[in-house]
């Protein structure tokens, strides 16, 4: 080696190495993962959580991965996104609502996200949410590094170093209904379907000019609102007002005053559906497979067979979980 290209690679030597470690001590964004037979979670830290870096200073944000969850070539990922209520975290929620295990049983080819909103708090705000664009880039986010730093987690639930958004669907319990209003609002995302488990407290005309927008379109096209509600409180006097709001201008409506009065097929069709649930408020996403019925009748991909439709027709059972 020429003794000029010898110094050259010798003052090289050591960006070359500096490079090495910089790219060896990127902190991973990921905090934890568990694995079980309903699938992987992992908890993270986000730049774009709702409250990363302002107000209660919690940027996690959890990732659920199904076990029967496959990449299929030109698919890109399908999220279902749920927003918790007041005095509660992520964690609760994912656990006290069985969302792993609603999402594993209804086989879609989905994951979830849970954001932490307000911590232990009696407060709707959802932070970064309420910004414009700021539901699109949580989502790309986790997405993004569950398919880079969740690989190794992932084994053949893995998503593609390249992996897009695909359908998004989101669910509120209670005070969740403001962050899923900000994300049909200004959250830069054509929110397919939303799901509001006695949620309904305000925001009545943001949930209507949503289904309206997209009033008479096919399934995989139109705007879908299945909302519970619990007899005698706010969210029912508001889900009757909703009701009637959409029926004037012609959006297909089903509402159930017992629930499992509708069929299955009903469930799937209609643009919007109003379900009197006869649980307690803390119960009504999980106690009667709500969430789980709303992911079978939703346009989210699933490539598993199940039983769900084998009877569309006439009063669908009710599955209590337990």
């Amino acid at each position: 080696m020429h003794r000029r290209t010898f110094l050259a690679a010798l003052a090289a030597a050591p960006l070359l190495a500096a490079a090495r470690t910089v790219r060896a001590q990127s902190p991973s964004k990921i905090k934890s993962v568990t694995r079980d037979a309903t699938g992987t979670t992992l908890w993270m830290g986000l730049e774009h959580a709702p409250f990363a870096g302002t107000g209660y200073h919690d940027d996690t944000v959890v990732v659920f991965v199904p076990s029967h969850y496959r990449n299929y070539e030109g698919e890109d990922v399908a999220t279902l996104v749920h927003f918790h209520g007041h005095n509660t975290t992520a964690d609760r929620a994912l656990t006290g609502h069985q969302l792993r295990e609603q999402l594993s049983d209804s086989k879609q080819n989905a994951i979830l996200i849970v954001p932490q909103l307000a911590v232990m708090a009696a407060d709707s705000s959802c932070g970064h949410i309420e910004s414009s664009g700021g539901f699109a880039a949580l989502i790309d986010e986790a997405i993004s590094v569950t398919a880079h730093d969740g690989r190794s987690n992932l084994g053949e639930t893995a998503l593609p170093r390249s992996a897009r958004r695909g359908t998004v669907c989101v669910s509120a319990h209670s005070g969740g209904y403001h962050a899923a209003g900000c994300s049909l609002r200004t959250g830069g995302i054509d929110v397919r379907e939303v799901y509001l488990f006695d949620a309904l407290y305000a925001e009545v005309d943001t949930f209507r000019d949503w289904v309206a927008l997209r009033q008479g379109e096919t399934l995989h096209h139109r705007h879908k609102l299945v909302s519970y509600f619990t007899e005698g409180a706010q969210t029912e006097i508001n889900n009757r007002a909703l009701r009637s709001q959409l029926e004037h201008i012609g959006v297909l409506c089903e509402e159930e005053q017992q629930e499992g009065a509708l069929s299955r097929h009903e469930l799937s069709h209609a643009e919007a559906v109003f379900v009197r649930s006869g649980v307690w408020h803390s119960g009504v996403t999980w106690e009667t497979n709500a969430l789980r019925d709303c992911l079978f009748a939703s346009a989210l991909p699933r490539h598993l067979s199940s039983n769900w439709f084998a009877h569309k027709t006439g009063a669908r059972p009710i599955e209590r979980r337990r």
